[in-house]
């Protein structure tokens, strides 16, 4: 019997810090190379979803992760310019991590402003779902907007 064909399987990384900070990286190659995204990619065959997603933001942002809450999957057809994929999507607060640059990622930090950025592929849709579901869960504290002022 043949394989069918079906969409290639990545992952995506919603790494919050105890402030509500999210962890970005600026795509080092293309598709929107120079562009900022979330720490992820394709998972390799053997390989489960929660092992691709911590290789991923270890390999692109250097750093570790254990808990891991699943979000969801995203899989519109037209989400990866290079073809039909499936992303299985998760999310971590990290207490304490220093980003730094590796693999195809040009930059990693993290970004208190990620509600104004124009994210790549989808990930302006993963972000805002992964913050409802961890503000739900009560581990991260509300973000502040951009000329928002504390009372």
């Amino acid at each position: 019997m043949a394989k069918p064909v079906t969409p290639l399987l990545t992952v995506d990384c919603v790494a919050f810090d105890s402030r509500g900070r999210v962890l970005l990286i600026r795509r080092g190659k293309p598709p929107f190379a120079g562009r900022l995204a979330l720490p992820g990619g394709f998972v390799d065959v053997g390989e489960t979803v929660e092992h691709a997603c911590r290789r991923e933001i270890e390999e692109e942002a250097g750093v570790d992760v254990r808990d891991l809450a699943l979000v969801g999957v995203y899989s519109a057809p037209d989400r990866d310019p290079r073809g039909h994929t499936a992303s299985v999507v998760f999310a971590t607060v990290l207490a304490r991590a220093r980003p730094r640059a590796g693999d195809d990622a040009a930059a990693a930090s993290w970004f208190s402003s990620w509600p104004e950025q124009n994210l790549a592929f989808d990930h302006d849709v993963i972000v805002r779902d992964a913050y409802r579901l961890m503000r739900r869960k009560k581990k991260i504290p509300p973000v502040q907007r951009a000329g928002a002022h504390k009372r």
